[in-house]
């Protein structure tokens, strides 16, 4: 508290009363009723004693004394009053910020209530993930109230043309690697945690991607894009195996992924999206794991669609696959690489979006009624990267895409899409037609495509982000 007093008689001035040899401190802000009583003290103790002539003596010889006198009762008198102010308005302050705190984790709380469905089993992952094992019915789909007291589906016919000889997926996650599973008529959910919640920015837009225009020519929102695309068609589904690694992601604000796009609708308010591959997010999961993800939405990213089973909407079938969990193994520079299929297609009897991973493993579907525009078909589809830039410290990030190297570096050192195709009308898988390659920023990161009988459609892609070429 003596800092405080410090603080307080700042600006303040000692006058001397010649007549009377008496001090007094007038502090020009706030307290010259206290001063003023002090001097009267003072003055009051000084006649009481029979010490007049040694007070005046002392005065005399050195004006340090009474200054010195002077300043103990004051501090003394002054500083308990400050510091109570302080101390109550402290308290007050920490009051607030408490109830405040409380009513968040308050909010926190019931919404994990609500998303965290009660488990048969729990599994710990390696990578300090928990899976719980919930009962298919119970899974967050099914609060919908369009799906409520429904049933799963029955797997859908197949495109033709569709060769599910590919890698086995089920053991391309880390939790899967101990030898648990969930039982038969369970589904494996990756829990959230409060950690998970209180790094999003509010939890109402908690497992959501941030709300922006979604144009593929903008370069104003921070994303970044390397893709390739096809549109002017109806489509009805795509297929493409994804390289698989764990590129740098520079701070919790920022991710890198690799997907495909299902898209519908003008690229406003109306745009509907399937998604699904891997992604990095920090904020997301708290580690730099890279993770299998899902998304949707019917409105351009505003209200309605989540990540995962953070929502009601996609309806999972599979006990093998959690989705949002750990992936391994990740390629890596100049050594294996690893990849993996992913199918997406519109159910012909159903109209429901289907998502099927490596070896034929269907993993579940997006009910048709949750889209506009989707649920007849597609406009475009889209495959490759997606990095957000945050322009810490004013300059390009350092957060990778892909690989984390450029396009021309080529096979087992940049990341590549292959056995790109399309679902047609007729439910038929067919090699992609004009596919174009856009890279905004292509200094940072870009792409570069080609054909060949083994890989079909292809292209490689990604990058390091900051360079001498992209400061």
């Amino acid at each position: 508290m003596v800092s405080l007093c410090g603080m307080d008689l700042v600006g303040a001035s000692f006058l001397k009363e010649k007549t009377r040899n008496r001090w007094c401190c007038f502090d020009h802000r706030r307290r010259q009723h206290q001063c003023t009583q002090t001097e009267t003290n003072i003055g009051q103790e000084t006649t009481r004693g029979n010490f007049s002539d040694m007070a005046s003596c002392c005065c005399k010889i050195s004006p340090i004394i009474p200054i010195f006198v002077f300043f103990l009762l004051v501090s003394s008198s002054i500083c308990p009053v400050y510091s109570s102010e302080t101390g109550n308005l402290h308290a007050n302050n920490q009051t607030f910020q408490s109830e405040e705190e409380l009513q968040k984790l308050k909010i926190i709380r019931e919404h994990l209530k609500k998303i965290n469905k009660p488990a048969v089993k729990t599994i710990q992952s390696p990578n300090g993930d928990i899976i719980d094992c919930v009962l298919l019915l119970h899974q967050p789909a099914f609060d919908h109230p369009q799906l409520n007291g429904q049933k799963t589906l029955d797997p859908p016919e197949r495109p033709s043309g569709h060769n599910p000889n590919e890698m086995a997926a089920e053991n391309f996650q880390l939790w899967s690697m101990s030898g648990e599973s969930c039982p038969e008529g369970t589904i494996p959910i990756r829990r959230t945690t409060e950690p998970d919640m209180l790094r999003a920015g509010s939890v109402r837009r908690f497992g959501r991607k941030p709300r922006r225009r979604v144009r593929r020519d903008s370069t104003s929102n921070g994303h970044e894009h390397a893709v390739g695309y096809v549109s002017g068609e109806q489509y009805y589904g795509a297929k493409a195996s994804i390289n698989m690694w764990a590129p740098r992601v520079s701070n919790q604000n920022e991710f890198s992924l690799s997907q495909m796009w299902i898209i519908s609708g003008s690229f406003g308010d109306d745009l509907n999206t399937i998604e699904a591959g891997w992604q990095i997010s920090p904020e997301l999961y708290g580690d730099n794991y890279p993770r299998f993800f899902t998304y949707w939405t019917s409105d351009a990213y505003q209200a309605t669609g989540c990540y995962n089973l953070l929502c009601s909407g996609f309806v999972q079938t599979n006990n093998r696959i959690a989705i949002g969990a750990a992936i391994s193994p990740t390629s890596s520079y100049n050594g294996g690489q690893f990849d993996i299929s992913l199918l997406v297609w519109k159910d012909p009897k159903h109209g429901n979006w289907w998502l099927e991973i490596g070896s034929g493993i269907l993993v579940g579907y997006w009910p048709s009624f949750l889209f506009t525009h989707l649920r007849d078909h597609a406009s475009m589809v889209q495959f490759g990267g997606e990095i957000v830039n945050s322009r810490s410290g004013g300059f390009h990030t350092s957060t990778e895409m892909g690989s984390g190297h450029f396009a021309g570096e080529g096979f087992g050192k940049a990341s590549y899409f292959r056995n790109l195709q399309v679902v047609d009308w007729d439910n038929n898988l067919i090699p992609l037609a004009n596919l174009r390659l856009l890279a905004d920023h292509p200094n940072c990161y870009d792409i570069r495509g080609g054909i060949n009988r083994v890989w079909g459609n292809y292209f490689y892609y990604g990058g390091p982000g900051r360079n001498v070429r992209c400061p």
